[in-house]
């Protein structure tokens, strides 16, 4: 079960995989990804997947790059690597030229991927949650694109970790509760599950999708609307979304317990479904 890189249709090593120094993703980030996982050898959500990467692409406007080819080096990676519950990778820069802000029309496009076994969280944050905190926004205003332009993300993780936390949620200056670093944000209130609605300034989760879906099923209320950074504290439940992430309870939210500060009943169920459909 090796892990393996792909580099613009060429298969090797992870660890000899390289880059030119002046590949736009990396001098400017300019470039889009995708993360998709595996679970018990069949990759989940693929098509949602490159469904997004393809409309980050156009976000950035990226020249087309036939899906079909996309979709096959995916599938030839996951296939070769042999893992069951993988973690496949994949970026796509603008491509590689001599360093100016501007771009010329003809650049070709770099297409990269990565594929690793998956590091499971440990089942006792999953089994006990998790304590987050909250941090002001200071990202682009495009977050709906899946850029590698998250810096700010990074920097509010590594603030969580500091302060022995497992992640941050961003909220703006106005105080309105967007999503967690690399995942989506619910609470859950009086039996009604709540999150932000779809605006550019979260990621359209796909993760975020599904729990909608399995929601329904359940016959739980989902509302999408904009709650304030006071709301959040009187939440009965929390929970972070994710392709790694998956459903992930919260315990408490800085340093205020969260309901009874354990993963909460509908937050189970949840989780329960979305294994149950992934696998």
């Amino acid at each position: 079960m090796p892990e393996l890189a792909y580099l613009n249709g060429k298969t090797l090593p992870l660890n000899e995989a390289l880059v030119p120094i002046e590949d736009r993703g990396y001098q400017f980030g300019d470039a889009v990804y995708e993360f998709i996982a595996s679970y018990n050898g069949k990759m989940f959500c693929m098509k949602e997947h490159l469904d997004r990467l393809q409309r980050s692409m156009e976000g950035l406007l990226f020249p087309a790059i036939d899906r079909n080819f996309i979709e096959t080096a995916v599938l030839e990676l996951f296939e070769k690597a042999e893992i069951t519950r993988a973690g496949l990778y994949i970026q796509i820069s603008r491509g590689v030229a001599p360093r100016d802000h501007a771009w010329d029309k003809d650049m070709k496009t770099q297409v990269i991927m990565t594929i690793k076994n998956v590091k499971e969280i440990p089942s006792k944050l999953r089994e006990q949650g998790v304590d987050i905190i909250t941090v002001q926004d200071e990202r682009w205003s495009n977050c709906d694109i899946k850029t590698v332009q998250i810096l700010p993300n990074a920097m509010a993780k590594q603030k969580a970790k500091a302060q022995g936390a497992f992640d941050a949620i961003f909220v703006s200056k106005d105080g309105i509760v967007r999503e967690g670093t690399s995942s989506n944000f619910f609470i859950i209130k009086n039996e009604e599950l709540i999150t932000h609605p779809l605006t550019k300034n979260i990621l359209p989760g796909i993760t975020r999708m599904v729990v909608k879906d399995l929601a329904k099923d359940l016959g739980i209320k989902v509302e999408e609307k904009f709650l304030l950074k006071t709301d959040i504290y009187s939440a009965d439940e929390a929970f972070l979304t994710g392709t790694l992430t998956e459903i992930l309870g919260i315990k408490a939210i800085d340093g205020k317990s969260i309901g009874d500060s354990k993963r909460g009943e509908i937050t189970q169920k949840l989780y329960k479904g979305l294994r149950k459909k992934a696998e």
